[in-house]
């Protein structure tokens, strides 16, 4: 909008002008000239009043310009180009549960990690015939951002079913594997903790960190330098399923006591993740409704748990190098939301693949792009995953040959 000329005349009328449009005159009032615009004049009522019909005219030529910002656009991913991670861990050719992470090799070397479980179901307890020691964790490797990956190799395989596991490399180059095992029937479910100085080639013999009290998400540093770790359970006061979690403040050497997230009374299957936000506050998200509890003081105390208003299995935090929070969850299928607003809000859920396995991870490629890896619930689960982007306009989904 180009404004022309303002004067005092007079007129109380709404006209539609051309180029250099003009329109009758009856005395003493404000009038102003725009070009190819509807405009209005009427009765001066001082510089308020002046200052107010600006302000309208403006916002009103924002309104009617063809470049004003649009909502950003999520698109689903149903039909977006598919890498296999994974089709046969060696097991049972069923695969679940991954996690992917960038690591750094002894040497240098910057590469992507997934880890999962193998077995020969969903629930793969020792059995003689098929699998004697039960589940196992396996991992693979990427050299080129996810395009290709290794042969998959058996890292950790205990005498019990070992599930849901996560890596998180330490600044001192360890890495962490931390995940659970699952003793059949109504337990124990002992998250476990074993490490790697060599890249991930070889591991430690598990440690039990938690007894009775799984996990299904990654440790998160904190920026005081303090490791928290999702876990869920039965709170031992009131026998309620409950999300919680536990820290470390000397790099996972020892463990705090196991701090409960309140749940209202509300029983919570959990898997808990958390995520730290610009503030410093902690956000955790707890399956199934989805609960939501803040922390203030690194993880010692937890709000009672509320209902963040969609729902939800394992959900799955990152954040991105422009501070976006993506969120990776189950339900009703594959999903991802996203927050702009470090976790006030979320977008609709965006459909990622129709296949109901999930128990999403991500990881943010060296070009800004996001690989979000999942597994294929069915007798031969698969680990796969799929490339996007998100910007300012919303999320561009891309194959694995793009820039």
């Amino acid at each position: 909008m180009q404004v022309r000329r303002c004067e005092q005349r007079f007129s109380i009328r709404k006209r539609t002008t051309g180029g250099s449009g003009d329109s009758r005159d009856y005395g003493n009032i404000f009038r102003a000239f725009f070009v190819g615009r509807s405009t209005m004049s009427c009765r001066p009522f001082g510089l308020l009043g002046l200052l107010a019909l600006l302000g309208l005219m403006s916002n009103a030529a924002h309104a009617e310009s063809p470049s004003a910002k649009q909502p950003p656009a999520y698109p689903s991913g149903a039909d977006a180009p598919v890498v296999t991670v994974c089709s046969d861990g060696g097991a049972g050719a069923y695969e679940a549960f991954p996690d992917i992470a960038r690591i750094t090799t002894p040497d240098g070397k910057s590469r992507l990690m997934c880890v999962f479980y193998a077995g020969y179901t969903h629930v793969s307890l020792p059995n003689a015939e098929k699998l004697p020691k039960g589940g196992r964790i396996v991992g693979c490797w990427s050299d080129d951002e996810g395009r290709t990956w290794s042969a998959p190799k058996t890292l950790i395989d205990t005498d019990q079913d070992d599930r849901d596991p996560s890596i998180f490399q330490l600044p001192d180059g360890r890495i962490l594997c931390n995940f659970f095992m699952y003793y059949g029937g109504e337990g124990p479910f002992n998250t476990c903790l074993s490490e790697s100085t060599d890249g991930g080639q070889t591991w430690s013999e598990p440690r039990v960190i938690y007894e009775n009290f799984p996990c299904s998400a990654p440790i998160h540093r904190l920026t005081s330098g303090r490791l928290i770790l999702g876990l869920y359970g039965k709170d031992p006061t009131s026998g309620i399923s409950s999300g919680a979690i536990g820290y470390s403040d000397d790099n996972g050497h020892t463990w705090s006591e196991i701090v409960i997230i309140p749940n209202g009374g509300v029983p919570l299957d959990a898997e808990t993740d958390v995520i730290e936000l610009q503030d410093g506050s902690l956000y955790a998200l707890e399956r199934e409704w989805m609960g939501v509890s803040r922390s203030t003081d690194g993880g010692k105390t937890w709000s009672e748990s509320q209902n963040v208003g969609f729902a939800g299995h394992c959900p799955h935090f990152l954040r991105t190098r422009d501070n976006l929070i993506l969120l990776g969850t189950r339900l009703p299928k594959t999903m991802l939301r996203i927050s702009r607003d470090e976790c006030q809000t979320w977008s609709d859920g965006i459909l990622v693949d129709h296949h109901i396995g999930a128990y999403p991870s991500m990881v943010e490629l060296q070009d800004g792009s996001i690989l979000f890896v999942f597994y294929q619930e069915g007798g031969n689960s698969d680990i796969v995953g799929k490339r996007f982007r998100v910007t300012d306009n919303g999320l561009e989904w891309l194959g694995f040959d793009a820039p």
